[in-house]
């Protein structure tokens, strides 16, 4: 699974701050909904259709748990409801609905075969209403033809039929959530304006005003604001999400997104252990999200090491490891507890600077997703770290072999994330050899391209990497200004902050490195580590407190 895309730069995003500010300030009411729910504790969705009576809320369940991402609960509920009212057209669309992951995944042929029979079927059994046909014909504007048309050309097609049904029925809430969300799937790829977002943004706003329990607004309004530099608009739907609909294992972890840009990391491993915790007991009760449990899990463990709490990431890795495969997981024969094997492991001891036990992690197969390179790419860094220059060689070489196998797959967003991956290490063995000026080109041009970091799975801001090699070469003012640059994008990351005030004591700047030792020790309050550069860091407040 390609592990994010968009990369942001900092000559537009003071723009699109601006812009969501302004659309921000139309909410009515701030304050956050009554933790009043529906019976199933999945927000409130109106959502008219001509099927059997009975059925209404059933079927208002199923676009509920569409809005929170249980996709496997959302197609259970639609097929019961196809069976219990063979004539109900609609919930043919729900079950195609919840075979699109928007912005997760691309539907294989297979699946997109499935959904082009449901939707066949939902025409079949010709609609009632002609809200129901437009609904029908727009998500047959995605699957139509799918084995001739691009990926991009359908989900743009399917945005802008989305857009015109918003139109033709303004007062349809779900029509509106569907068309933001329909504008977030479509956004193009390192799109410098963010047109897409600023629009759904701007949609959403207005119906989180009037509908503030509303799970789909709460929810996409944080897709539009997970970005550093707007984070903190996201505040308010973030604090909502999970009181709105707590019994959705993904509603509950999706606040983190948040959380973790803002580097609230109590708040952020609250959420996610919530969310873990709905994810096993959904599993338990056969309602599906079992694959959920390990996307919360890698916030989690990415929050436990910034935090002072590394002894619980430890702790969450071993449980990992002892957990039974997940067979498939977004429809791609994807399975998230391996990747979450590999890409913990390694962040750990990376984090950690464990750079013996970096080098020598053992690989896990993840054959055809660029996840199998994150073992590689540890290896290489740990190496280097210890002067080991034609280890973290092979290392690169075995890096190389997996991108050529993504670049031949044509699986272009898993070529980057590898090749990334080849360039950090690549940086890391041209310090360990001395060539420090290429070392730092390779690393300033990934660190211009990042948009900060939230989970384990993100691996190391190339801003920081950068920072450290500065520091090590002498140059701790030069260090300083990535180390603000890192804190910039990732608030209140540990080695970011330590490093900082490290930079800071060095330069001279001690007024700044006690704000960053301070700052350190706040930030793990609560915590039990014992790391090295934290008692650092309350030794030097003590002593300024004194």
């Amino acid at each position: 699974m390609d592990q994010g895309s968009g990369l942001l730069m900092k000559c537009r995003v003071a723009a699109f701050a601006f812009v969501l500010s302004q659309v921000f300030s139309v909410r009515a009411n701030p304050n956050p909904p009554e933790k009043r729910t529906t019976e199933a504790h999945l927000g409130t969705v109106r959502f008219s259709v001509s099927c059997s009576a009975a059925l209404h809320k059933p079927f208002e369940r199923g676009v509920a748990l569409l809005h929170s991402f249980s996709y496997d609960g959302a197609e259970m509920e639609f097929e019961r409801i196809a069976k219990d009212d063979p004539g109900c057209a609609m919930a043919h669309w729900g079950i195609a609905m919840s075979l699109w992951h928007q912005i997760w995944n691309q539907p294989d042929a297979a699946t997109s075969k499935k959904g082009i029979a449901e939707l066949e079927k939902a025409k079949s059994l010709h609609p009632r209403t002609q809200r129901e046909r437009d609904y029908i014909v727009a998500l047959d504007s995605f699957y139509a033809n799918s084995d001739k048309r691009k990926y991009k050309a359908r989900v743009n097609a399917y945005s802008q039929s989305m857009e015109q049904l918003h139109n033709s029925y303004p007062d349809d809430h779900e029509a509106t959530a569907f068309y933001a969300l329909s504008l977030l799937a479509s956004e193009p790829e390192h799109d410098v304006t963010h047109a897409n977002r600023k629009k759904a943004a701007n949609v959403l706003e207005k119906l989180f005003a009037v509908e503030p329990n509303h799970p789909g607004a709460a929810h996409y309004l944080i897709h539009c604001y997970d970005d550093p530099e707007v984070a903190e608009l996201g505040l308010p739907a973030a604090r909502a999400f999970s009181v709105i609909a707590p019994a959705a294992p993904h509603a509950l972890h999706m606040p983190s997104h948040i959380f973790a840009r803002l580097g609230l990391w109590k708040d952020d491993i609250s959420s996610n252990l919530a969310s873990v915790s709905a994810a096993r007991k959904n599993a338990a009760t056969h309602m599906g999200d079992e694959g959920q449990q390990f996307h919360a899990m890698d916030f989690l463990v990415y929050a436990y090491l910034q935090s002072g709490r590394e002894s619980e990431a430890e702790r969450l890795i071993q449980e990992v490891k002892a957990m039974p495969d997940v067979k498939d997981m977004y429809g791609m024969g994807f399975d998230p507890r391996i990747s979450a094997l590999i890409s913990f492991s390694a962040v750990y001891s990376l984090e950690l600077h464990h750079w013996d036990e970096a080098a020598s992690l053992t690989p896990i197969s993840a054959k055809g997703f660029a996840d199998e390179s994150i073992t590689h790419w540890a290896r290489a860094i740990g190496a280097s770290r210890n002067g080991n220059p034609g280890e973290a060689r092979q290392e690169i070489g075995q890096i190389e072999r997996i991108h050529a196998a993504m670049v031949a797959e044509k699986k272009v967003g898993s070529a980057e994330a590898v090749e990334r991956d080849r360039e950090e290490a690549s940086a890391w063995l041209a310090h360990a050899e001395g060539r420090d000026a290429d070392a730092l080109t390779t690393l300033r041009s990934i660190a211009q391209k990042e948009q900060g970091f939230s989970a384990a799975g993100d691996g190391i801001p190339a801003h920081e990497m950068l920072a450290d090699i500065l520091l090590e070469l002498g140059r701790p003012k030069e260090a300083l200004e990535e180390y603000r640059a890192d804190l910039h994008l990732n608030p209140n990351r540990f080695n970011g902050l330590y490093g900082a005030a490290n930079a800071a004591e060095l330069a001279g700047n001690l007024e700044e490195a006690t704000a960053y030792y301070t700052e350190l020790v706040k930030v793990c309050a609560g915590g039990n580590s014992d790391r090295v550069e934290l008692n650092q860091a309350r030794a030097w407040t003590a002593m300024k407190q004194e």
